[in-house]
């Protein structure tokens, strides 16, 4: 069977490389021949992160993508992570289903509410429903979590199935939780997950960090004032994110509580579950699925709550061994490559 992946962005982009590049080997094991499409180049990229122009790898990305539609109808099936083009109102996925091609739409995002909850009424007004008529003319639409697939349902997916953003095992070896010193607070993203979710709080982590006498590492963004020397910050590169995260002996995950987040896949909480760290998490979306309390992790909404679940797992280093144990469990049970694999393979040969 031939697969065509019209991805997003490479596979140098966090949500692309989760969703669809690391289930290429696996496909390609099981006999499928796999052919990725990005929208986005790598070039785009590195534009949009040194904060310079896109617009002509935008341009590129689109034209090149509209030509890659006319091959569509010779490849077994397709699979287009979030819609084919963004901001555009959605005539691919129309004319792929008259033409009677088979599509599954894959979601990890609440990407909707980039349309119907847009400050731009003409935007809401024109493109509002967009992705609920791509979830409507999609064979199967799978979902990161529950909230995702509830607006499939409500948009009359003929399909639905729910497929989470997992680790791969082979990157996470399992790991001996140690009684770390000092004890590490770590968070890992990116510099506008870091100003939306972990700024309005820092006030709160900062006292949590200097009462229980501990240091707070930040992975993947660089800081644009001096926090003092118990909060550090380090670089990202996916070489090293791992043996960063094993580092940690708590990993947090503050969230700010909006429709966006709802649809968030709590991929942070699984990355660090899955080296045996303890979490701690807003119960927000699909953190109350993945943190179970006082066996994982805590959940903590407000200063006072986020200060003593820090002090509960600082002065405990049994707790902290029992619920990264715990944690590791799961993920290896539910979040991990070597169980999705066999969803994705399933669901790519099931009859038409």
């Amino acid at each position: 069977m031939k697969i065509l992946y019209f991805t997003k962005y490479s596979r140098n982009a966090g949500s692309s490389r989760l969703r669809s590049y690391q289930y290429v080997p696996w496909l390609e094991d099981a006999g499928f021949k796999v052919e990725m499409s990005p929208l986005f180049s790598e070039q785009y990229l590195v534009n949009l992160y040194a904060g310079t122009s896109t617009l002509k790898e935008a341009v590129k990305g689109y034209t090149k993508r509209l030509l890659k539609l006319f091959s569509a109808a010779k490849y077994d099936r397709i699979v287009i992570e979030k819609e084919v083009f963004p901001y555009l109102p959605a005539f691919a996925e129309r004319w792929l289903s008259l033409l009677g091609v088979k599509y599954i739409a894959d979601y990890d995002d609440a990407i909707f509410h980039n349309y119907d909850r847009h400050p731009n009424p003409m935007i809401r007004r024109v493109l509002g429903k967009k992705i609920d008529r791509v979830m409507r003319y999609a064979d199967t639409v799978v979902a990161g979590n529950s909230y995702l697939a509830a607006r499939a349902e409500q948009a009359g997916a003929k399909s639905i199935d729910i497929i989470p953003t997992v680790i791969d095992l082979l990157r996470y070896p399992k790991l001996i939780p140690a009684d770390d010193q000092p004890v590490v607070l770590g968070w890992i993203g990116t510099k506008t997950t870091f100003e939306k979710h972990v700024m309005p709080v820092m006030g709160w982590l900062q006292k949590a960090v200097e009462e229980n006498d501990m240091v707070f590492h930040l992975v993947g963004v660089q800081p644009e004032q001096d926090y003092g020397d118990r909060i550090r910050f380090f670089p990202w590169n996916e070489e090293t994110e791992v043996a960063m995260i094993r580092s940690f002996s708590i990993g947090i995950m503050p969230l700010q509580d909006s429709l966006w987040e709802q649809g968030k896949c709590s991929y942070k909480l699984i990355q660090y579950m899955a080296c045996s760290k303890p979490v701690i998490a807003s119960p927000v979306g699909m953190n109350k699925e993945v943190v179970q309390e006082d066996i994982n992790g805590y959940t903590a909404t407000g200063e006072s709550e986020w200060r003593e679940a820090v002090k509960l797992l600082v002065s405990d280093a049994k707790k902290r061994a029992d619920f990264g144990n715990a944690g590791r469990k799961m993920v290896e049970e539910k979040y991990a490559l070597q169980v999705t694999a066999n969803k994705w393979i399933a669901l790519l040969r099931k009859p038409i």
